[in-house]
Order: structure tokens, then C-alpha cells, then sequence
């Protein structure tokens, strides 16, 4: 099953150690050429690099080459016995962002991501490399904003300010994110503008150190939002939703394959 194609345009992912968080969240996926410090000093690596004088993003794929070794793609071709060939580098990309993504993964091994890098289990399950691979695709696909889910979003908007104040959460309507919030930091009391029907757990997730519902809106602090603005704020909502759904179901996907670390064994089952 085929989920990538190598002539999509440029991808590349970011990382870094986990230095000052209880939870592993210094994963993110870029096609752009990005500023470190997105993700607490991060390291990029692209998926396929270039001599060109485009860079490493160089879109001609002639001029591409795999930033994969191939002993590590002859690793994974081996472990998985595919009779097909290697698997494309693209869905060996996908795998490894799911599996970065898996919660399982990042609290079973949370003292060494403080420390170092991480590092990535291969199973030998050719099945369970599919599922997650697939996974993966669809976690890349939401947070570079391309899916075609994020055109629906599950948030209304109400008031009708729109100039960014005090950002804050309160439990109402489903959880509101406020633009003009009152209280203070987790005793937040209610605005007059803000954004419905977005869960606490959204209002809470962490990319790279940072709570992403609040940041993106306190980094616009004193700004009057536009409809693009708002449209925009309105599919991280998703994204994040579908993200958090999306982890769970790595997680369910690994145990029903043997769970940790029976599923990343390095022989198939007979």
C-alpha cells in the first residue's frame, strides 16, 4: 500500500531534545525553511536533500537524493521481507512521524528524550509499518494545514470584537477560548469575543513547549483579528483535535500488533 509519493513537494522534520517539559511534544513537520528556536533550538532534516543551488528544498526531483542511509532504508527493507522492493522513503517518513507521535512511545521512554534524541523502534510487522505509516500521513497532512478535514471546522465565534486582549479558556458553550478573557491564568472568567466548542484538551496541547491555542493568539495581542484570521485559528482547532485523535489511535494500532515492545520485535511473526 502505497502512501506517499516521491514526487510530493519538499518535507522535512523538525526535532530536538526534550529539555524542559514533563511530556515529549518536540516533533513538527515543515516544508519550509524554519527558524530553530520553533521547537526550542530543533534540528531539521529533510527528507531528501540537494546540491542545487535551491538548497536543501530544491524542487527539481532530478536533482533529489534520499536523506535516508541506505543501510538504514536496507535495515527496514530486510526487517519487513517485502517481496516488493524497499518501502518508499516518504512512508518510512510517515512510520517514524507516527511513531514519535505514539503517547505510549513518549511516556515509556520519557527519561531518555530528556537526554537525547529520539530514536526510532523498526518493527518487522509489515502490516503494523502500513498502519502507522498511514497514521502518519494524516498527522503530517494536519499540521502543515493540507487536509481537506480542516475545512470543516467544529468552532462558532461569538461577539463581535475582534481585537486580541487577554487570551484565557473558561468551560462555556463547550469550552470558549477568549480574546478578551477576564480573571487570570486558569481562573479565567468570561469575555465578550471568542471561539466555542473547543475542548479542554485542544485549549491545553503543546507543540514544542508551547500551548498552542493560547500562544498563536497572545503572539496577536493587540491586533484586530481579519476573517482570514479567524478562519485560520478555526483549523488549528481541528488540527489539534484531529491530532489528539489520531495519537490515541497509534497507540490502539501498536497494541493490537503486541503492544510495547512485542510489536517493534525485530523478526516477523511466524
Amino acid at each position: 500500500m502505497e502512501v506517499f509519493r516521491e514526487d510530493a513537494p519538499p518535507l522535512a522534520l523538525m526535532f530536538s531534545r526534550n529539555t524542559k517539559h514533563s511530556t515529549y511534544t518536540n516533533i513538527y513537520v515543515t516544508r519550509q525553511i524554519a527558524d530553530r528556536d520553533c521547537l526550542e533550538k530543533a534540528n531539521v532534516a529533510p527528507l531528501y536533500t540537494s546540491s542545487s543551488s535551491e538548497g536543501l528544498f530544491a524542487g527539481h526531483l532530478s536533482e533529489r537524493r534520499c536523506n535516508l542511509s541506505a543501510a538504514f532504508v536496507t535495515q527496514v527493507t530486510e526487517q519487513l521481507a517485502q517481496s516488493l522492493g524497499a518501502p518508499l522513503s516518504g512512508d518510512i517518513f510517515h512510520y517514524a512521524y507516527a511513531v514519535f507521535h505514539s503517547p505510549d512511545y513518549r511516556s515509556r521512554y520519557a527519561e531518555f528524550l530528556k537526554i537525547d534524541f529520539p530514536r526510532l523502534p523498526v518493527t518487522a510487522n509489515l502490516g503494523l509499518f502500513h498502519a502507522l505509516a498511514t497514521l502518519g500521513s494524516e498527522l503530517v497532512s494536519l499540521h502543515l494545514l493540507e487536509s481537506p478535514i480542516l475545512d470543516q471546522p467544529i468552532t462558532t465565534t461569538i461577539g463581535k470584537a475582534r481585537e486580541v486582549a487577554k487570551v484565557g479558556w473558561t468551560q462555556d458553550n463547550g469550552g470558549t477560548v477568549w480574546i478578551d478573557a477576564g480573571g487570570k491564568k486558569d481562573a479565567y472568567t468570561a469575555g465578550t469575543m471568542g471561539f466555542c466548542g473547543v475542548p479542554e484538551a485542544v485549549w491545553r496541547f503543546h507543540i514544542g513547549g508551547y500551548q498552542v491555542c493560547e500562544k498563536w493568539l497572545k503572539d496577536r495581542k493587540g491586533r484586530s483579528l481579519s476573517n482570514d484570521d479567524i478562519a485560520h485559528y478555526q483549523k488549528i482547532v481541528v488540527a489539534l483535535s484531529e491530532t489528539i485523535r489520531l495519537m490515541a489511535e497509534i497507540d490502539y494500532v501498536i497494541d493490537q500488533h503486541g503492544g510495547w515492545p512485542g510489536a517493534f520485535q525485530t523478526e516477523a511473526p511466524a
